[in-house]
């Protein structure tokens, strides 16, 4: 056991900014004695040691200090310090007294700390030059707001860069918090491979003993550099130009900044310069609507401003198209209806070529560079078109079109008879014919006539009024051209006799269909009298039956058609009187 009075305080206590410091105090008086006060005090470089309080019992009186609003005292008698700053880190001491067992105390440090904020990196905005011998600032890194002051270091792609003391700028400042804000400053070389390379800076800190760091964002700085290769393409590719198409060239440098381009073609051995088309400063050459003369070589010239170097590529641009496209027909002499025709097509081009062969309604007949018609007929398709197509060029094509006229004379199709009219009324005469060369329709009539002609089809309407010779007579259509003539006879008939006609024809197929139930029905009545056998083995005449009181006569008149009274015969097939009928 102790024999004098002890002081126990922690030996340091850690707390943030703006937190509460609590500094605990214990102490042992031998013999189980009392304390007769506690002096709580802090030190002061310039004063020494300044009383902040006097605890006694259960009172606690406070001295006229800076800490006099924030302090307090526990039960426990802890010395309790709320919002606490930066300029409280510093030295407090605990004092007790116990009458005949002396005084005793004990010291505390006070380690006021403040997490720095996420540092600020700022890349080096003008750019840097690979060809600057010196090292060039990269970036700044700012740390803010942080106690005690923190190290930074660098790291590029990620890695630690392991610096001269000519590489890093350090400074540090003390606000008026009291915290501080810490900046270091980046210097090394570049190359052109730093173009891609990624910085940051990271803060390291301690707190509850322990080593933490907060990195920075990431960035990236602008690399200058001098062009080593160039590039020149078509767009869109060579192999697929052809002519009308918009074409760009394309000319790229691995520099930085880009450099000057220039646009040249060589013509006649000569390379002359295409400075008007060239979009400034973007190093594209765009060529409108080219054609087969727009083939050709093309060069890129480049100019380094910075070193003055130069750098040159060439291409070739070729144009695809199809020129000449002709069509030959064998024989070329005229054609008549039964003959036989070729028709070839031939075109010029750079790449392969197919052909097609269309009729006039766009319809696909045949594939090849020939097409072959026989048996011509004035219904042959008169117009053919031969489509060339480059398939190895999309949308590259060409059409040629070519008449296949079949000549003869005329051939009537059509005519409107016969034709059904009545007497002083106006009728249309139709007559329809086909031929080559363009015929013409003449009639024997008067009247008015309309022509109309589709290809070879020719059409005429005569309008006439119908008069009794014309009903009679009928009309006469005559086509000719210098082939030959061709003529049809267009019947008129009257409505009014033929519905005459019509109506006898009716009522004598009506009457015949009577005589003929009725004469069924008296057969069928002698036949249940028994006066008709059913067998064939005798004959029964019955033309002239005696007279009963049940006989039967059947009297048929008619003054339209007396030859049908042969429908009445007797069973032998001859005829009978008509008073016994």
């Amino acid at each position: 056991a102790a024999s004098k009075l002890e002081v126990s305080t922690p030996a340091v206590v850690k707390v943030e900014v703006g937190g509460t410091a609590r500094i605990e105090c214990n102490f042992y008086i031998p013999g189980n004695g009392s304390y007769t006060y506690m002096d709580w005090f802090y030190m002061d470089r310039a004063n020494g040691p300044v009383r902040l309080c006097r605890v006694t019992g259960t009172d606690v009186l406070k001295d006229d200090t800076v800490y006099k609003e924030r302090l307090s005292v526990g039960e426990d008698k802890a010395l309790s310090i709320s919002k606490v700053t930066v300029q409280d880190a510093r030295t407090f001491v605990c004092r007790v007294g116990a009458g005949s067992s002396g005084v005793g105390e004990n010291r505390t440090e006070l380690h006021v700390y403040k997490v720095p904020e996420t540092p600020e990196i700022e890349p080096n905005s003008a750019g840097i030059s690979v060809q600057d011998s010196d090292n060039a600032q990269i970036a700044r890194c700012v740390s803010r707001n942080s106690f005690p002051p923190p190290n930074i270091t660098w790291h590029k792609n990620g890695e630690q860069l392991e610096l001269q003391e000519n590489q890093v700028k350090y400074t540090r400042t003390r606000e008026s918090s009291g915290l501080y804000t810490v900046t270091s400053t980046l210097f090394a070389p570049i190359t052109r491979e730093d173009r891609d390379s990624r910085y940051h800076c990271t803060v390291h800190y301690w707190l509850g003993g322990q080593r933490h760091a907060l990195e920075s964002q990431k960035v990236q700085i602008t690399v200058f550099y001098p062009a080593e290769h160039l590039t020149l393409q078509v767009v869109p590719s060579s192999a697929l130009v052809k002519e009308g198409d918009n074409v760009k060239l394309v000319c790229e440098a691995d520099g930085n900044p880009p450099p000057v381009f220039s646009f040249y073609k060589k013509e006649m051995g000569n390379w002359q310069e295409l400075s008007g088309l060239a979009e400034p400063n973007s190093g594209v050459l765009t060529l409108h609507g080219v054609n087969k003369s727009s083939s050709g070589f093309y060069k890129c010239h480049s100019l380094d401003l910075d070193d003055m170097t130069e750098l040159e590529k060439e291409v070739e641009l070729v144009v695809n198209y199809i020129e000449g496209v002709r069509v030959k027909m064998e024989p070329s002499s005229s054609l008549r209806e039964g003959d036989s025709v070729t028709l070839s097509c031939d075109a010029h081009s750079p790449v392969a070529l197919d052909y097609q062969w269309r009729d006039e309604k766009g319809r696909k007949v045949a594939e090849g560079n020939q097409l072959f018609l026989s048996n011509l007929t004035f219904e042959t398709s008169n117009n053919f078109s031969c489509k060339v197509v480059a398939p190895s060029v999309p949308g590259l094509e060409r059409s040629k079109q070519v008449s296949v006229a079949v000549e003869g004379k005329p051939r009537i199709v059509a005519i409107s008879s016969p034709l059904y009219v009545r007497q002083d009324e106006v009728v249309n005469l139709t007559c329809k014919a086909i031929a080559f060369p363009r015929p013409s329709v003449h009639w024997n009539v008067n009247g008015t006539a309309h022509e109309y002609v589709d290809n070879q089809h020719i059409s005429s309407n005569l309008t006439v009024r119908v008069s009794h010779d014309l009903l009679r007579a009928g009309a006469m259509c005559r086509v000719s051209n210098a082939l030959g003539a061709s003529e049809k006879h267009i019947q008129l008939l009257d409505q009014k006799t033929t519905a005459e006609s019509q109506g006898v024809i009716i009522v004598a197929i009506i009457v015949a269909i009577l005589v003929v139930a009725v004469l069924g029905a008296v057969i069928y009545f002698l036949h249940k009298k028994g006066k008709i056998p059913c067998g064939r083995t005798g004959k029964q005449d019955i033309t002239r039956p005696e007279a009963r009181k049940d006989k039967i006569v059947v009297e048929v008149k008619s003054d339209k058609l007396p030859e049908e009274a042969g429908l009445l015969q007797g069973a032998n097939g001859e005829k009978r009187p008509a008073a016994d009928q």
